[in-house]
């Protein structure tokens, strides 16, 4: 890569991912954008929308480097849970998913300099045994929830009660892998 790589995200969990196929950002450059779903916005249109707010507003700002912006977005039918910032918040998102299948969808873009942004969602498929209020109660009180989208972290403790995944694992924990090499890779 000639030019240098941005990560346009304070998500540890992205950086670590990263580090996994070797790839270190020269810079990590949070965004600060609006997350809040439009009316009618669905799973993937908003992770999409995201990923690409995300990666314009750090791209205005570093317009000689490569950057890589993504958003979470987790999907229980229509519904769209948020990145859990309560306990309660945490309660709800586990109660909705306990014994139910649900969407995880991970929008990534990357922005080129000189180029038009291409972007990607992947969409991974998870579900939940049922939990029992004291698995639920002893969930919440590790603190695993903490600003996880859906209240839940894959590679954390909610691991013990995922009963079936399809797709990306990496894409649950926060960054498509293998869409990243792939996009990396087309830029090379």
């Amino acid at each position: 890569m000639a030019a240098p790589l941005v990560l346009a995200s304070a998500s540890p969990r992205r950086r670590e991912l990263l580090a996994q196929i070797g790839v270190v950002p020269a810079a990590v450059d949070p965004a600060e954008i609006d997350e809040a779903p439009l009316a009618g916005e669905t799973g993937p249109n908003l992770a999409e929308r995201l990923a690409r707010a995300k990666a314009a507003a750090v791209a205005a700002r570093r317009p000689d480097a490569l950057v890589l912006a993504a958003d979470t977005v987790v999907a229980c039918g229509r519904r769209l849970l948020p990145k859990a910032e309560s306990e309660a918040q945490a309660r709800a998102c586990l109660e909705l998913l306990s014994g139910r299948r649900h969407r995880v969808h991970g929008g990534i873009c990357l922005v080129v300099p000189g180029r038009k942004a291409v972007a990607r969602v992947s969409t991974s498929i998870v579900t939940f045994k049922r939990m029992t209020e004291a698995e639920i109660d002893a969930y919440i009180a590790s603190g695993d929830w903490k600003g996880k989208a859906g209240g839940y972290a894959i590679q954390g403790r909610a691991a013990a009660h995922v009963r079936f995944l399809s797709g990306s694992y990496s894409n649950v924990v926060g960054l498509d892998l293998f869409a990243v090499s792939q996009m990396l890779a087309g830029i090379a």
